[in-house]
């Protein structure tokens, strides 16, 4: 079982936990901002699920019907994460408006936001090993839900505050106000969430410090060449596919160019694990003097 995977059904299992914790929270306090959070956490168990359906995909090695792997399946587990994150916001919102009409006596509410905040502090922890993770193994999947349990992190601090207000002041309404502000929120993280993964599936670039690294690997290990030129990249999850022009001189026999060839590529993919690269040998009449000269 692949390492990404393995973390992915861990997430399952915390998520789970962190539910019935919250839930809890929610029944032994009778607030529904309690159970506004409670519900996102429906949520995270179900982007887990679907996180491990996309790690399990892309880690299918290559084969006919597609010859540059399967690691793009990683975005669609990201892109069903954010809408499920948009349908939650949406579910918490109509709690809040019903909760605004029939407002409920919060009881035991200490009790409640203890039992909350030991699910956050779980939930808090596993967003760091996710995000973690996720950018060392360069896994969109795990990246995504690092960052969403990190948005829940965030709004349940908001939840046990605005519990303790509502406490504090008496104003029962103020409860399902909290909770209407954590869904507009959550909607705000979704369309985040919607967004760089859709990036990811319209084949974005790498991003400025990845690219300068690349410039830097090709200039300094392409000694026998002229110049190199028509820089392009983009990501498909966990690799990253480079493309450029290098010039030769035009009697340069066919081994010595595919020899420079071998060591740019070699000091590539060292320098960007995971990468897919290609080089396309040009003669010297074909070099420019423009901005996309790499050196």
């Amino acid at each position: 079982m692949h390492r990404t995977v393995k973390l992915a059904l861990c997430s399952i299992a915390v998520g789970v936990i962190v539910l019935a914790l919250k839930y809890l929270a929610y029944h032994v306090t009778g607030s529904v901002a309690l159970l506004s959070d409670a519900m996102e956490s429906i949520v995270n168990i179900a982007a887990a699920i679907a996180a491990v359906i996309a790690l399990q995909i892309s880690a299918v090695p290559a084969d006919d019907n597609h010859p540059y792997g399967h690691s793009k399946a990683e975005y669609f587990s990201s892109v069903s994460e954010g809408v499920l994150v948009v349908l939650a916001a949406l579910a918490i919102l109509r709690e809040a408006y019903l909760s605004a009409l029939d407002p409920v006596m919060i009881t035991a509410p200490l009790k409640g936001i203890l039992i909350n905040s030991a699910a956050s502090v779980l939930n808090g922890a596993w967003s760091f090993v996710l995000i973690r993770k996720g950018r060392e193994w360069r896994s969109p999947a795990l990246l995504t839900d690092g960052k969403h349990l990190f948005f829940d992190v965030l709004t349940s601090a908001g939840v046990l505050v605005g519990v303790w207000l509502v406490v504090l002041t008496g104003w029962q309404r103020l409860d399902a106000l909290i909770a209407a502000v954590v869904a507009v929120y959550i909607l705000w993280s979704g369309w985040s969430l919607l967004r760089d993964s859709v990036g990811g599936l319209m084949d974005a670039a790498a991003s400025e410090e990845v690219l300068e690294r690349i410039r830097a690997t090709i200039a300094e290990h392409s000694h026998g060449a002229l110049e190199a030129h028509d820089l392009r990249t983009r990501y498909a999850g966990q690799r990253t596919f480079i493309e450029f022009h290098l010039i030769v001189s035009g009697d340069m026999g066919v081994a010595d160019a595919h020899d420079i060839c071998d060591r740019i590529e070699a000091a590539l993919k060292k320098e960007v694990p995971g990468s897919f690269v290609t080089i396309h040998v040009e003669p010297d009449h074909k070099a420019k003097e423009d901005e996309t000269v790499l050196f």
